[in-house]
């Protein structure tokens, strides 16, 4: 091969229409063949879109883009404002607080009365507490949080935080944003006590803020309640301050777990004597006290009345929340209905009239004492 001016190269022998043409001469023609075909100026076949500039800003260099990180020197961790990382900070603040409390009281509430019609029954027994407290609710509904909220008295209303799951209400920061301004929520873990919440939580506690938290740790999957967690009983020996039982029903009719829409449902909200840890109970045993006290208010609200749920507390005979250890069709037979109809009593297995609680293997002693 004979090389040849210009960049071409040139064969022995060969004829002159199967020389090599320089790369220039090849480009010009591909793209005067591109402008023929589209009828525009040279370049014109591509257009110069939001892609091809973000590809040129991608092949900038320094200022324009962004500095090598040097690959001798260790990279810090990455700052992460997500999670148990999302600073509340912000949502506790007068204006934020303000505009929350004009919300509540203006949105929420109306809302609440609208579709879900709360009756309230034991708020009288929070007259005597003195200083902030801790609320621990069954969960079956995303709707449990703002129906709490809008049917706790003034006093309590815009003085309370609610532990948010991190993994769910805090995944994203316009999400953290959004449930950190509207609930003034803060993000805990649910899987165990996290030594950041706690300390957070406990902190807002002694600054006199009162605290919502769900013991199951989740909304419920099939409407029945699930073991309740230690993470109330917890903060609440850690913090010296009390706990009221509090149960809702009727809210997984109003919007169930991995539902279409919302309906319009009559629920109950209920609220129990104060608890504190007695001397020498840790943190397990009292969450089972918790429990209890709940599973206390949840026969009362479904159906039955102050006497008789006493009476089957004090022989230990509550049923628990749990409810039967049997196959999901008669787990959902049983299901309550909600707020019952005058003169019906609403049983945890079927609607009888003046009837007590059948028994049946699922039912579990427990002890409110």
């Amino acid at each position: 091969m004979i090389p040849a001016r210009h960049g071409t190269a040139r064969t022995p022998g060969a004829p002159p229409s199967a020389r090599l043409a320089p790369r220039r001469t090849v480009r010009s023609a591909a793209a005067l063949e591109t402008s023929r075909r589209t009828g525009g100026p040279p370049g014109a076949g591509r257009p110069f879109g939001p892609a091809r500039l973000l590809s040129r800003l991608g092949r900038a260099r320094f200022p324009l883009a962004a500095p090598n990180w040097p690959g001798s020197v260790p990279r810090p961790a990455p700052d992460r404002r997500t999670g148990l990382a999302y600073d509340t900070a912000w949502s506790r603040r007068y204006p934020a607080r303000l505009a929350r409390a004009v919300l509540t009281d203006n949105v929420t509430r109306p809302l609440a009365r609208l579709l879900a019609d709360p009756e309230v029954v034991g708020d009288e027994m929070l007259r005597t507490i003195d200083g902030p407290v801790i609320f621990a609710a069954n969960h079956a509904s995303h709707v449990d949080t703002p129906l709490l909220l809008s049917c706790l008295p003034l006093p309590f209303r815009h003085r309370t935080v609610v532990a948010a799951a991190a993994d769910y209400f805090f995944d994203r920061r316009w999400k953290a944003a959004v449930w950190s301004f509207v609930l003034a929520a803060i993000p805990i873990e649910r899987t165990r006590v996290n030594r950041r919440s706690a300390e957070l939580a406990t902190e807002l506690l002694a600054d006199g803020w009162n605290l919502i938290i769900f013991p199951e740790g989740g909304r419920s999957p099939d409407g029945w309640g699930q073991p309740f967690r230690g993470g109330a009983a917890y903060l609440s020996v850690r913090a010296a301050v009390p706990v009221v039982p509090v149960h809702l029903a009727g809210t997984r009719a109003l919007l169930p777990k991995g539902g279409g829409g919302i309906r319009r449902r009559p629920t109950t909200v209920s609220f129990g004597s104060p608890l504190r840890p007695a001397g020498g109970e840790d943190a397990r045993r009292f969450a089972t006290r918790i429990e209890s006290a709940v599973a206390v208010l949840a026969a009362e609200a479904n159906g039955g009345d102050w006497w008789t749920a006493r009476r089957e507390a004090a022989r230990q005979e509550t049923p628990a929340l749990q409810g039967p250890d049997a196959p999901a069709w008669r787990r959902s037979w049983a299901l309550p209905t909600g707020r019952p109809a005058a003169g019906n009593r609403v049983t945890q297995d079927r609607v009888t009239p003046g009837g007590s609680w059948p028994a049946g293997r699922w039912r579990r002693s427990r002890s409110t004492t």
